[in-house]
């Protein structure tokens, strides 16, 4: 995709790899929207990026989704770039009870959030000459954490619609890209600088020289050996893995 230019929507852009690739696009001179829940943050963005516009969204609810979609492209009509960044990671347990209203408040978020955003935009995106349409998942879709059983699933649910959006844009004039980050050293559960995790410039760099020629999926060099894992070794590979996470631990507050 053409990294200039273009009018850049992000969801969840108020922290983190949202935040950072809203300051990545304005800086290479895109129109930039931003949507969050919190004012404040919002407004902070607003104050410390002169030209970044932002608006309240609760990726969470279907109608507000569909009135701010619709408010965006009455009043960004070259609106050509929507990016799916909005996400939630609470730890789970597969083994035991179900919280369920934890469960239903992940998959409003992190799965049916961005199927619905990409529905509130989608018909707008292929009235434009180029549009780009960019779901992030995670290399947790492909290996996931037991401990964050439910979100896990949620990202492999959405890396199987992304293909599956893909094939079906397959002749129009939007083209669907996925973002699938290891794991970040942000707030999403606790920044902490453990060195396991990638800093979020060196990610957000090397993720922004890939979305240049990407056609399909943007994977960073760390991420690599997580994503080529899936195939009839997974089932080892996953048992591994989860093993290592159990005793070396994430820290969290």
């Amino acid at each position: 995709m053409k990294l200039s230019g273009n009018t850049v929507f992000i969801t969840g852009g108020t922290s983190g790899i949202g935040r950072a690739l809203a300051q990545a696009f304005h800086t290479r001179g895109n129109k930039v929207i931003v949507a969050g829940r919190r004012k404040a943050l919002l407004d902070d963005i607003a104050k410390q990026h002169p030209g970044i516009d932002t608006v309240e969204l609760d990726i969470g609810d279907a109608a507000q989704i569909r009135e701010v979609a619709a408010q965006l492209i009455a009043r960004y009509p070259a609106l050509n770039v929507v990016i799916n960044n909005a996400g939630i990671m609470p730890f789970d347990d597969a083994g035991g009870p179900l919280d369920d209203a934890q469960a239903v408040h992940l998959v409003n978020t992190n799965l049916l959030g961005p199927v619905r955003v990409s529905g509130a935009f989608i018909e707008h995106l292929k009235r434009q000459p180029e549009a780009t349409l960019i779901n992030n998942s995670s290399v947790l879709a492909f290996v996931p954490i037991a401990q964050t059983a439910l979100y896990s699933a949620t990202k492999a649910a959405i890396h199987s619609y992304t293909l599956s959006q893909r094939f079906m844009l397959r002749d129009t004039s939007v083209r669907v890209l996925e973002i699938a980050p290891p794991w970040v050293d942000t707030d999403l559960i606790h920044k902490s600088g453990d060195p396991r995790a990638m800093p979020l410039d060196a990610f957000i760099a090397e993720t922004m020289a890939r979305l240049e020629t990407a056609t399909t999926e943007v994977v960073v060099d760390a991420a690599k050996p997580l994503r080529d894992n899936a195939g009839p070794n997974e089932h080892a590979f996953v048992e591994q893995f989860n093993q290592f996470i159990v005793d070396n631990p994430i820290p969290v507050e």
